[in-house]
């Protein structure tokens, strides 16, 4: 309803906005480009969000998209960058006609996806970024167009801000902003107030260790190939940068390294899925200081144990508001291994956004290394509905999570607890991790306790699951009295368990770069009135069995 009402603002505003008349500097993009992409383009192929689309000499704006997320990424102009990668004479040709080709199609504001407030803020970015590409060779008037383009996507984001837009949405229109008056001569009073709405939205979204409020790796990512070259404008321009700019790089770095596994890929949490390397190392280029990663995040939720090349990252946050909670996942305890550059344990991940069925089901409980209780997840969520689909929020879930850091020379570890089954089932399911010093083991034990000592609750079915990596087979041992792990590298561990009802159940992997893998599981099933706690571990074998 709100963008109903709005529309027609932003027409009104735009007839008598008076958009800036030169670009004075142009910043880095600094993600990666790539130039076979960028001959997909020249010849017609546009591939987005896993789709392709042969436009057939067509303008790809005059035909109808193949999902909202194609049409989003289309209309956000992300891929001008491998055209500009292809280095050629005709790349400037190509990107100008294209723009052009925009601007006659849905250059005026609209309910389109085009239009939408997070389209619109990347769409700013990419033609500030890759100005120099579309305008090498313009004419005048192509010039006054695209200076206007630009004048209706600020008119329109900040009608969006006045009118309440909010989340991840907010600070990404606030980045856009700053960025267009650093950018545009004569924009001074854009610059202050964009400048104060970027320092609010980054105290208001970015927590004191440096995570996101969203509690998503990706985000993280994704705001630091914005921030950083905006940082860099501030300084060209000679423009006082925000404390809150400066401070949330500098904390973003060290918390991204926090979920980083020995071969570069980050855990699977809260809507991450693949890992792109080129942008990570991109990325982690700018810590000058080369810091570690932070083995404790407490405002956001994650911990991390690490020895002798072994690295155990444990989620145990509540879920965010509900405004940053879209993409967040039922995953409360759950924990990802990893050995030296292979991993063990895993979490499913977060499958592209094509696959919503996949995503959905992805953000269940059982799709993480977790303790679930009759195959209900820890947080409720508000699942789209024909009249909302977007509405993907979490509605409730755990809200007093306890952690408890112990380390001595023998091992470090995590207790660990949370309360996400109280209001359903009445209970508490705490979980001890604790890592050897040499690496080379990882006990845990998982407990169901009732929430309150003095109620009696009913007997509830429970299990554990521990998904693998799709690298990982697995094997029983009867020798062993567990489950023999073989990884890739010829290396073995072993699984055993206090409990032996131990079974190897399908899964899924949707974080593969190639697209979701068959993988498998290890799944303890138990009753809470019979067992009450599981102690299970993953050792490596020094010896072929």
């Amino acid at each position: 309803m709100r963008r109903a009402l709005t529309a027609p603002l932003r027409f009104v505003a735009g007839a008598r906005f008076r958009p800036a008349e030169r670009l004075l500097i142009a910043p880095q993009d600094i993600r990666t480009g790539d130039p076979t992409s960028g001959a997909d383009i020249d010849a017609g192929y546009f591939a987005f969000s896993g789709k392709i689309v042969n436009a057939h000499g067509r303008s790809p704006f005059e035909i109808e998209p193949s999902s909202a997320a194609w049409a989003g990424a289309l209309a956000g102009f992300g891929w001008l960058r491998h055209l500009r990668a292809t280095d050629t004479a005709a790349a400037s040709d190509k990107a100008r006609s294209l723009v052009d080709a925009f601007l006659d199609r849905m250059g005026k504001p609209s309910l389109r996806p085009a239009w939408e407030p997070r389209v619109v803020s990347r769409r700013t970015l990419a033609w500030l970024s890759q100005s120099p590409l579309v305008l090498d060779g313009a004419d005048r008037a192509f010039y006054r167009r695209f200076m206007h383009g630009l004048g209706r996507a600020q008119i329109t984001l900040q009608h969006e801000i006045k009118a309440g837009l909010s989340g991840e949405p907010r600070l990404l229109a606030a980045i856009a902003l700053a960025e267009l008056g650093l950018c545009t001569q004569g924009a001074g009073k854009l610059l202050r107030k964009s400048t104060k709405l970027l320092a609010d939205e980054l105290d208001r979204q970015i927590l004191p260790d440096g995570g996101h409020i969203s509690r998503n790796p990706q985000v993280l990512i994704d705001l630091l190939l914005d921030l950083l070259p905006l940082r860099q404008v501030y300084a060209a321009r000679n423009a006082p940068a925000p404390e809150q700019l400066l401070s949330a790089i500098e904390r973003m770095i060290p918390m991204l390294r926090l979920f980083r596994h020995g071969d570069g890929t980050l855990a699977l949490f809260n809507g991450m899925g693949v890992t792109a390397p080129d942008t990570l190392a991109t990325v982690l280029a700018y810590d000058d200081a080369r810091m570690q990663a932070i083995r404790s995040a407490p405002y956001s939720g994650y911990y991390r144990l690490e020895a002798e090349g072994a690295v155990v990252i444990a989620d145990a946050g509540a879920p965010p508001p509900q405004n940053f909670s879209q993409q967040a996942h039922a995953g409360c305890l759950a924990f990802v291994f990893s050995h030296e550059q292979k991993h063990l344990v895993i979490n499913c991940g977060a499958p592209d956004a094509n696959r919503e069925a996949a995503r959905e089901a992805a953000r269940m409980t059982a799709a993480h290394s977790t303790l679930i209780v009759d195959e209900t997840s820890s947080c409720r969520f508000n699942f789209p509905s024909s009249r909302n689909k977007l509405d993907r929020r979490i509605l409730s879930g755990p809200d007093k999570i306890t952690v408890e850091q112990t380390a001595d020379a023998a091992s470090t570890g995590l207790r660990l607890s949370h309360n996400g089954y109280q209001s359903h089932f009445g209970l508490i399911h705490e979980r001890d991790l604790l890592l050897a010093s040499d690496g080379l083991k990882l006990e845990g034990q998982d407990r169901v306790r009732p929430a309150s000592p003095s109620k009696k609750t009913e007997s509830q079915p429970y299990c554990i699951r521990f998904h693998i990596h799709p690298g990982v087979r697995l094997m029983p041992s009867s020798e062993l009295h567990g489950i023999i792990l073989e990884l890739s590298d010829g290396s073995r561990w072993v699984f055993g368990a206090s409990e032996k009802n131990i079974q190897i159940a399908e899964s899924v992997f949707f974080a593969a770069p190639d697209g979701p893998r068959r993988c498998e599981q290890i799944v303890i099933s138990a009753t809470t009135d019979k067992i009450k706690k599981i102690d299970w571990s993953f050792q490596k074998l020094r010896t072929a069995v």
